[in-house]
């Protein structure tokens, strides 16, 4: 087969017109920042979620970093989480000065090992950070029993998983806190933007002081004639705040979700079909009374290095999700881990290789992906 032109990214976003108006009329209006499309889309988010609440900010990992807060994890208190994530699930409890500690994951789905979090729980730990890895549910089930017996909050990293379901609940209500992100790579886009959902009254109102500064009382309770100057400042916090135009463009998005999540099962269920049997691919693991959100495709492979050399030569933008967190030199500078006690984790990185899977990819798009890889087995494999 020919190669193609154009880059293929392994995500991408796609804007419609009812998009581009709904931002377009923010941009007209009064309020293009802290104004009402903002409690528009959480109470939107909060209800396809099936959440009491959802806070808005301007990152998934500003979510993360306000979520970890929330629920106690500081000042040398203890995070447990998986180092096969984006960085940002760890940083999250470094920003509030806290600590990280890794534990392995599941070699079938990627996940985090409920029977390792157990091993690892000590005096320090706060909280559990599963991640649904590519949108595939953690076990979220023993993950809260292992916390609700140590007295533990959840933290559930739902970043890759919007729409995706654990016997017939979303992704987003296993938590105390859970959040999202709506980088253009993921589910739904707000250009940049994350939220925060849950089902307390105390950690939804604490979230929103600290998405704005600490402050008591947000910009629209301080607008108008009747309003008053007055607001306080309860607590040390930072600018996490989200636009309107960003708020606009997520909850338009939000209309197609259902839409969005059908054309990537469709994807992953023709890349599954095609690489059944074939020598060297191993395709991922769908466990039972789980519906997979397929943020990631994520296959291994041997020679994975050469593979991703080859594909990437194709203009297919294959990449590896993700360099263990523990890997990284910040974390090896302040923990100085050995990869050795990560067996699973490792395993996986030396083989996993991301397909490109996104909405807007055509049929033919598939095809290409599916015919060079199959070539690409056969170079790498001489």
């Amino acid at each position: 087969m020919q190669k193609r032109k154009s880059f293929l990214p392994y995500g991408l976003h796609w804007i419609n017109e009812q998009d581009i108006k709904a931002v377009e009329e923010v941009l007209k209006g009064s309020w293009i920042t802290q104004g009402p499309k903002i409690k528009e889309f959480e109470d939107k988010l909060a209800n396809f979620v099936g959440a009491e609440h959802a806070v808005a900010v301007n990152s998934g990992t500003a979510a993360l970093e306000i979520a970890a807060r929330a629920v106690g994890v500081e000042n040398g208190t203890e995070l447990i989480t998986t180092p096969l994530s984006f960085v940002a699930t760890a940083n999250a409890a470094l920003f509030n000065n806290a600590d990280v500690k890794f534990v392995d994951i599941d070699e079938e789905t990627f996940n985090l090992d409920p029977s390792a979090i157990e091993a690892a729980v000590g005096p320090d730990t706060r909280a559990i950070a599963p991640v649904h890895f590519a949108g595939q549910c953690a076990e979220m089930t023993k993950i809260s029993q292992i916390a609700k017996e140590k007295g533990l909050s959840v933290i559930e990293d739902s970043s890759h998983a919007l729409g995706a379901e654990l016997d017939g609940k979303k992704a987003g209500v296993f938590g105390d806190v859970s959040c999202f992100s709506f980088h253009p790579v993921k589910h739904i886009t707000a250009g940049e933007g994350g939220t925060i959902t849950t089902n307390s009254k105390e950690l939804y109102e604490e979230l929103l002081r600290l998405r704005n500064h600490g402050i008591t009382k947000d910009a629209q309770k301080r607008h108008g004639a009747d309003a008053g100057y007055a607001y306080d400042v309860v607590e040390l916090s930072r600018n996490f705040r989200i636009t309107d135009i960003s708020c606009a463009l997520a909850s338009s998005q939000l209309n197609r979700i259902e839409d969005f999540l059908k054309r990537r099962q469709e994807i992953a269920d023709k890349y599954t079909k095609a690489f059944e049997g074939v020598e060297g691919v191993t395709t991922p693991i769908v466990k039972e009374n789980r519906k997979h959100a397929w943020h990631l495709y994520c296959v291994q492979v041997e020679n994975r290095d050469k593979l991703f050399k080859f594909l990437r030569e194709q203009n297919i933008g294959v990449n590896v999700h993700y360099i263990p967190i523990y890997r990284h030199t910040l974390y090896k500078e302040r923990y100085n881990l050995n990869p050795k006690d990560f067996p699973n984790t490792e395993h996986v990185f030396e083989r996993i290789l991301s397909l490109p899977i996104f909405p807007k990819m055509t049929d033919e798009d598939v095809d290409y992906v599916i015919a060079k890889v199959e070539e690409g087995i056969k170079e790498v494999s001489k």
